[in-house]
């Protein structure tokens, strides 16, 4: 141990001894450190916030762009849309055309495991309904896996009149303005083989939802594959509008919605 030429002989060997008042010091500092950091923390937090939900809105878009490429790809094999559900001989839904378009969105191994003239949750098809379709899921949905908030609108005046497919000629408004899918609320949310959409009446109703999946509104498809966040504040009719196929200039409200 070095000793210090300048302790005195009672000194030499001792711990030297700390005031008190150095201790308080310190502890202020400690103190005034924590506290800035803390404050850091929350003004830092929102923002990550913020930054998080634009990540998962915009992989949300991701997904559903990739939705209206496979049912555009659909189209020009078939020369029309995908029925919003198959039926068998008696005219119960079997299959929904999430799973129709499965060969589009690079699944064809998962589409050929699927026998289509069972219906979706057979036994023969159990294999297929526990797999997990990221692209059917929007990362900012709160619901259980495998369960889809994308859903068709299906009705007489849509782009979905039930079992029966359309023809994109048959669109007649503004492919721009017309709505193909819309992001329902969790509520709402199925599974992603069920063959159940939502009805005219509930996608017209979206701005009321509470738990949409993102804040402030809903993401939308369009015919043409536009993408388009609606905000809750959206009036049904304009949405009712937007439905319908033929005949509504209303719906160019959409636009500046």
């Amino acid at each position: 141990m070095s000793v210090n030429p300048y302790d005195s002989p009672e000194t030499v060997g001792r711990a030297p001894k700390r005031k008190p008042g150095w201790v308080r010091f310190r502890l202020v500092e400690l103190l005034v450190v924590v506290g800035v950091i803390g404050v850091l923390i929350a003004l830092l937090l929102p923002s990550v916030r913020v930054s998080r939900e634009a990540a998962r809105r915009s992989m949300c878009s991701g997904h559903l762009k990739q939705i209206a490429i496979a049912l555009l790809s659909y189209e020009e094999e078939y020369q029309c849309l995908p029925p919003a559900y198959t039926v068998d001989a008696s005219g119960k839904p079997l299959h929904s055309w999430r799973t129709l378009i499965l060969p589009y969105l690079e699944e064809r191994t998962l589409y050929d495991k699927i026998d289509l003239t069972k219906p979706w949750d057979d036994p023969a098809n159990q294999a297929a309904y526990g797999t997990i379709v990221a692209t059917y899921e929007c990362p900012s949905a709160a619901g259980p896996a495998r369960h889809t908030t994308y859903l068709a609108i299906v009705g007489p005046n849509s782009c979905w009149p039930a079992s029966q497919p359309r023809r994109l000629a048959e669109i007649t408004d503004d492919r721009d303005l017309t709505l193909l899918v819309i992001e329902v609320d969790a509520g709402h949310a199925v599974h992603w083989m069920f063959p159940q959409d939502a009805s005219e009446a509930l996608a017209a109703s979206i701005g009321e939802s509470k738990g949409l999946s993102h804040p402030g509104g809903t993401q939308a498809l369009f015919v043409s594959g536009q993408i388009r966040f609606l905000p809750k504040s959206i009036k049904p009719a304009v949405l009712r509008a937007a439905i319908s196929i033929a005949g509504d200039d209303d719906k160019l409200a959409v636009a500046t919605n």
